[in-house]
């Protein structure tokens, strides 16, 4: 089974993220947009008050 995330000094190639700067920008943008799709979805609603 595949890591998760890829340490510098592990020899194996079979990983899905690597642990660099450029992997934890992209998650992190990834999940702060989530964050403020969610919040605007929560807010909708309150407004449209279904």
């Amino acid at each position: 089974m595949a890591d998760i995330i890829k340490d510098e000094e592990d020899p194996t190639e079979e990983y899905l993220l690597q642990d660099n700067k450029k992997t934890r920008f992209g998650a992190t943008f990834i999940v702060i947009t989530l964050i403020i799709l969610i919040l605007a979805v929560v807010a909708t609603y309150f407004v449209v008050g279904f």
